[in-house]
């Protein structure tokens, strides 16, 4: 009796990649895709797509899992209860952020939480570095050589007192990602002026969650894109500006590509489902939920998000999942209690939502095409990050991290989700599609109905230099 060709092979696919969709069997050999082709071999296992849309796993390049808070202040998801959560909503990525605390060095943060992640993910995983405190230490001997191991990307922050640094500091830190090939990812939104409106708000008795918007209108992020690609220009280094939430912001971004600046852009599902009224209408606890930064608009606004997803103004999308529990004295009330706006933990559930969300709303409803999806849940994201092509594609010598769809409608509850939050924003949603089988590395950690990971399997990964730039050479001396 012959030997199978394949490990794996996915029959009668619809591929999809970000520039083709085509109709091929996939066989997989030692976790990578071996053959795209017609009528392939025998597998040892085979899977009937039966003509669904089999689409390159998700990489969510942005996400927060069990990063360390402030006590009493815990996130809901760890990197098994996350990765999980990930997987069933067919991302088989994730890029959380290993985050400096003020007075730390960064490679004691990256130690930190190499231990928070080992043994717990379920799917592969890469880091972001957050750089809080920018010492002489940091931007020449711990940022460079953490580069050198993998860690080619960095976030920085313009608001948020315990993160943000100064216009100074962002300069260092954006002439070390120039020279050494690192991708900058910037927070924009002015920290001064959010101060300023906070405490007039404060001394109004404004404090409910619905304050949080009028503290964060547009203006701030405004202002703040506009400085962060000045800063941009004149290190002459392309940055990312990330959870991009309104049109003010984005005509920012519209003027830096017309005059050639490379400055990327990154939205999340809140900016395309969520409205400022989600914060509440009154004085109500109940819109803590949805507390984030920046925080959602308005309708109209909405359409402009969904217009940049394509037109190409938006490079990535991702969750920017911040998962904290509503009820309960770890989350949106610390110490059990209902607190002023400015004292909500920030962040919302969306690991296990992004996908589908953008499928259902976005190629199930013409918004976008099947190409424009993939590119921007999955190629992007790993070339943004230097997983090309390992990740983000599919392709010979390629992982084998695959989502077959099954387009099917129904109503979202939280109670149908695999993350440890008590809530999901998008509760109640009619969505038009899920994934219907999710493979990592040519295993099955999702089938539809059960959850099939392994807490561990997850590897960690290296990154190389982002893919999305062409070579630069170093600046002349």
């Amino acid at each position: 009796m012959s030997h199978a060709a394949f490990d794996l092979v996915i029959r009668n696919a619809r591929v999809a990649t970000a520039s083709d969709t085509f109709d091929a069997d996939i066989g997989v050999r030692g976790g990578r895709i071996a053959q795209l082709g017609a009528e392939l071999g025998r597998g040892e296992r085979e899977i009937d797509a039966a003509g669904r849309v089999v689409t390159p796993g998700g990489v969510d390049a942005h996400c927060h899992l069990d990063q360390p808070m402030p006590p009493p202040v815990r996130m809901a998801d760890d990197f098994d209860t996350g990765t999980r959560a990930a997987a069933c909503g067919g991302t088989t990525t994730v890029i959380p952020f290993a985050a400096q605390e003020k007075g730390q060095s960064l490679r004691a943060a990256v130690a930190d939480y190499h231990q928070r992640a080992d043994g717990r993910a379920h799917i592969d995983y890469a880091f972001h570095l957050i750089v809080s405190d920018p010492t002489p230490q940091v931007l020449n001997v711990e940022l460079p050589a953490l580069i050198a191991e993998g860690y080619t990307s960095f976030k920085i922050y313009m608001t948020y007192d315990d993160l943000k640094l100064d216009d100074g500091q962002i300069l260092d830190v954006l002439e070390v990602a120039r020279s050494h090939g690192a991708m900058a990812m910037v927070h924009a939104e002015n920290a001064d002026c959010i101060e300023w409106l906070t405490k007039k708000l404060e001394a109004a008795g404004r404090t409910a969650p619905r304050f949080h918007a009028h503290a964060r209108p547009m203006l701030v992020e405004r202002e703040a894109t506009h400085r962060a690609i000045a800063l941009s220009q004149l290190v002459d280094v392309p940055i990312l500006i990330v959870h991009v939430s309104g049109r003010e912001a984005i005509e920012q971004i519209r003027w830096a590509r017309s005059q050639g600046l490379q400055v990327f852009a990154e939205t999340c599902p809140q900016y395309l489902f969520l409205t400022a009224e989600d914060l509440g209408i009154d004085d109500s606890y109940r819109g803590a939920r949805c507390v984030c930064s920046p925080p959602p608009r308005d309708k109209a606004n909405q359409e402009v998000i969904w217009n940049g997803l394509n037109d190409g103004l938006f490079t990535l999308f991702s969750s920017d999942h911040a998962p904290f529990n509503y009820d309960g004295t770890e989350g949106k009330k610390p110490g059990g209690e209902e607190v002023e706006f400015r004292h909500i933990p920030n962040g919302l559930a969306g690991i296990e939502t992004r996908m589908a969300l953008l499928y259902s709303e976005g190629v199930l409803a013409g918004r976008i095409t099947l190409e424009k999806f993939v590119e921007l849940t999955s190629t992007n994201p790993a070339k943004a990050y230097g997983l090309h092509p390992r990740k983000g594609t599919i392709a010979i010598g390629s992982d084998a991290d695959l989502v077959i769809w099954d387009e099917r409608e129904f109503v979202l509850h939280n109670t149908q989700l695999h993350h440890a939050v008590d809530h999901t924003p998008y509760e109640g949603m009619t969505l038009k599609a899920w994934p219907g089988l999710t493979l990592s590395r040519g295993e099955v950690v999702w089938d539809g109905r059960e959850f099939h990971g392994r807490a561990g399997r997850g590897h960690f990964l290296a990154c190389g230099a982002p893919s999305l730039l062409p070579r630069r050479s170093a600046r002349p001396a």
